[in-house]
């Protein structure tokens, strides 16, 4: 989608995509990955999720990209982080304990201003992205990262003819096209959500899978 997209939508508060707790699936199977409980972790297209505090609170330096600065003042805002913000190449930097959030665009992002990445989550990220742009963001996902990397990746299935994104619905067949050259791809589980959604069921779906994903990445 077009950068006018998002920030409208954060501008005008139509954020359904975001969760109010930390999702179940985080929970669930971050502590299989095995990442050192000091390692970083960058989150792409992070909004102002408290998926970023639950890794803060263990141990975690979290860095996270996001287009938005009304998402990440709203973060910083309702649970009182009292971020420094400064200018850092093409990106307006929110710093506090543990924490790093790049306003800015994530194609503009290197590894010379990320740093090290051990561990990755994408919760609302790839499926945010129209079929045509998905390769473009998983090349500069791969960019970012280094072999050994693990990452926790959650998807949504549904028939995409009922209902025209994003979300997106990513299969199964779109996640190993897209990360199989340079990742191992092991499939943790797969739920049926639809009657958790209301919101999507109003836009038409029948059928809605969540699906988590760990990715190791090979080279």
């Amino acid at each position: 989608m077009q950068p006018e997209f998002w920030h409208e939508r954060w501008r005008t508060g139509q954020i359904g995509f975001h969760q109010s707790a930390v999702d179940r699936h985080l929970e669930r199977y971050w502590p299989d990955l095995g990442v050192a409980s000091h390692s970083r972790v960058f989150v792409p297209l992070c909004g102002k999720s408290v998926d970023l505090l639950w890794l803060r609170e263990r141990g975690h330096s979290v860095a996270g990209v996001e287009l938005s600065a009304v998402a990440l003042e709203s973060l910083c805002m309702e649970h009182g982080i009292p971020a420094k913000r400064r200018l850092l190449n093409d990106f307006e930097v929110y710093e506090a304990e543990n924490l790093r959030l790049y306003c800015g665009d994530f194609f503009a992002l290197t590894p010379e201003l990320l740093g090290s990445v051990p561990a990755l989550y994408d919760r609302a990220a790839l499926i945010s992205w129209k079929p045509e742009l998905r390769e473009a963001y998983v090349a500069q996902v791969t960019a970012l990262t280094s072999p050994g990397t693990q990452t926790l990746l959650i998807t949504l299935e549904y028939p995409q003819a009922q209902m025209s994104g994003p979300p997106f619905s990513v299969g199964a067949g779109d996640v190993n096209r897209l990360y199989a050259r340079n990742h191992a791809i092991q499939e943790l589980s797969k739920h049926d959500v639809l009657a958790n959604e209301p919101r999507l069921r109003s836009r038409g779906v029948t059928q809605l899978y969540e699906v988590c994903y760990r990715l190791t990445r090979l080279q």
